[in-house]
């Protein structure tokens, strides 16, 4: 597994690598957001989503549980499982063919369970006492190579 760490001192340091990220996005991929409460994944996603789209706005999917955004190349679908009780329940938010059209980005997929696709690109946030710590990794062959490809 390729696996990058960054350390990110505050929200504006975690929305530019967000940024960054988004700029190797393709078709089909997916984002899988691990952290704990508070940890930055929505900030994560913020900036991922607007250094597609230019949006002003991006509203927290908590209560809505998936928001959708236009990117140039595809639709981005930002999920926030949190709140939902089964992995199944991702079938009825649409998922199934998002994760094949559209880029996925999924705050607590662990919530899915064996249903989360292996070729994704994993996003963990942590406290590092300092800021957060990043890492972002991937098993997939084609992934790891744009991740590398970034410099950081």
């Amino acid at each position: 597994m390729t696996s990058v760490s960054v350390h990110c001192a505050d929200e504006k340091e975690t929305a530019e690598l967000a940024s960054r990220l988004a700029g190797i996005a393709r078709r089909g991929d997916t984002f899988a957001l691990y952290g704990t409460l508070g940890m930055g994944k929505s900030v994560f996603a913020r900036g991922f989503i607007q250094a597609l789209t230019g949006a002003r706005e991006v509203l927290s999917p908590t209560f809505t549980l998936v928001q959708g955004y236009e990117a140039p190349d595809f639709e981005i679908c930002h999920y926030d499982l949190y709140r939902i009780k089964s992995a199944e329940e991702v079938f009825e938010l649409g998922m199934e063919e998002a994760l094949y059209e559209n880029v996925c980005l999924i705050e607590w997929p662990e919530k899915m369970g064996a249903l989360l696709p292996g070729d994704i690109f994993k996003v963990s946030i942590e406290n590092d006492g300092q800021g957060r710590l990043i890492e972002i990794s991937s098993d997939s062959p084609e992934k790891k190579k744009r991740l590398a490809a970034l410099e950081f």
